[in-house]
């Protein structure tokens, strides 16, 4: 039986309780994490609500939900992914190019970096240590792109690829590190926003949204809205919860269009176009939304809190569906290639992000890189998570390039052509071969940052960085 008939398959009541139960499971941890104060660490709610959606789940020590909603949560990601990305830019005034040039071309050149890196040191790895170790297919080598930066739904849409490469149980392999990027990008993510605001790098924010975006209520503010101011709020909502599907329509039919045109364009083209999920094309939709909102007038409609508030929302249920759903016994039977992958993919992130990423970045750097730093190692979502975290209102106008930076390279990296191909240049030029193209072409990214940032203003730190210790 497919999956699709499947979950099609699960009773009203299974699907009553996935509906219901995933925001409240995200409520519990909200009210666990900001009892326990774990804000302070560095820890989302989020990832709370996930562990004890583990653990009550049907392979957890208290198996108290049905197989089915677990089912359920399995296929959420990809959809709440595709959710952020649609509500990026919807409520944002479309940018004027000149004065983006500077930190885009910063933002794109670290995101090569980080990218084609995870090629080089997955190559690295699995040269040196799972081929002599376990004798594992040089394809492997390619797995902390697709699952760090693509995600769960491209480590689940290249899956038969890799198959047919020889990587013996591509699809648990791959979503199981994907799995493992989204928690360890949150968790170390968070540790890195409080390390920034005790070195000083950022400010500790007065107030903070949690889990839903809203902040803690204040007995000295003015009164709770009266109905009709409910009302009001409501009804914003519902608008831009409705301009974001939009958004994602919009992108759903510019991908089913590049679909009907593959066959047309030859068989290479179709393959990367058949392996192209929708959320790459929603954040095409979400810039569409907007533009059309402005020719028309009508962008007093999107609201940017509500906007970033639904992709905060989306965020937090994703990372909540895919820890509850974290599949124990692939990591057991997996560890080997996991932990060899999934620790030389962080490190490289980590390295790239503080190191060179700090002279790369105009101010506020660490914003800009810790956005990155997010994506490229649990996806988009996990990135805006960790704005959040570090930065509630966007002060530094960071989202704005983060998106417009995403729109130029999604088509190619996470999730794009150059993931799809990756697979096959291992298999037809050598792992060695990839791997030194790789190396060259990281070599070149960072070149191009130093020559580029000589004598532009506004550069956040000279390198080896110098920071302030505190008080």
């Amino acid at each position: 039986m497919s999956e699709g008939a499947l979950l099609a398959g699960q009773p009203a009541m299974v699907w009553a309780l996935a509906v219901a139960g995933l925001p409240v499971l995200l409520l519990v941890g909200t009210a666990l994490g900001r009892g326990l104060g774990v804000h302070r660490w560095g820890i989302p709610e989020a990832l709370l609500a996930g562990l004890v959606g583990l653990l009550i789940s049907p392979q957890g020590p208290l198996p108290l939900l049905p197989r089915g909603v677990i089912q359920l949560w399995d296929g959420l990601p990809l959809i709440l992914l595709t959710l952020v990305f649609g509500s990026l830019l919807v409520g944002k005034p479309l940018p004027k190019p000149g004065g983006l040039w500077h930190p885009l071309r910063a933002q794109v050149l670290l995101s090569l970096t980080l990218a084609f890196g995870q090629y080089l040191i997955g190559g690295v790895m699995v040269l040196l240590v799972l081929q002599p170790w376990l004798g594992v297919s040089p394809v492997m080598a390619c797995l902390i792109e697709v699952a760090y930066e693509g995600g769960h739904g491209s480590a689940a849409a290249m899956a038969p690829t890799y198959e047919q490469l020889g990587v013996k149980g591509a699809e648990a392999l791959g979503l199981a590190l994907a799995t493992v990027g989204l928690l360890t990008s949150t968790l170390v993510g968070g540790l890195l926003v409080v390390l920034a605001r005790w070195r000083g790098w950022v400010k500790e924010p007065v107030t903070g949204p949690g889990a839903m975006g809203e902040a803690p209520a204040d007995p000295t503010a003015s009164p709770p809205p009266d109905l009709e101011q409910r009302l009001t709020q409501a009804s914003a909502w519902a608008v831009n919860f409705a301009l974001a599907g939009l958004a994602v329509a919009l992108g759903w039919i510019l991908l089913q269009g590049l679909r009907a045109l593959a066959p047309h364009l030859g068989s290479g083209v179709a393959t990367v176009i058949n392996a192209l999920p929708v959320f790459p094309l929603a954040l095409v939709g979400s810039v569409l939304m907007r533009g059309l909102l402005e020719r028309t007038g009508t962008a007093r409609l999107a609201s940017a809190p509500i906007q970033n508030r639904i992709g905060t929302l989306a965020a937090d249920l994703l990372i909540t569906a895919a820890t509850a759903c974290l599949d124990l016994s692939s990591l057991s039977q997996l560890w080997k290639p996991l932990l060899v992958l999934g620790v030389a993919g962080l490190l490289w992130n980590l390295l790239v992000v503080l190191g060179p990423g700090r002279w790369m970045l105009p101010d506020p750097w660490f914003k800009r890189g810790l956005i990155d730093f997010g994506q490229a190692t649990g996806v988009a979502a996990s990135g805006l998570l960790l704005l959040n975290m570090a930065d509630p209102n966007d002060q530094g106008d960071v989202l704005t390039t983060f998106s417009i930076k995403q729109l130029l390279l999604q088509p190619f990296v996470a999730g794009g052509v150059v993931t799809v191909v990756a697979p096959l240049a291992v298999s037809r030029w050598g792992l060695p071969t990839w791997t030194g193209l790789c190396l060259a072409l990281v070599l070149l990214f960072v070149g191009l940052a130093v020559v580029l940032g000589r004598g532009r203003s506004g550069v956040s730190a000279p390198w080896p960085p110098h920071s302030p210790h505190p008080p």
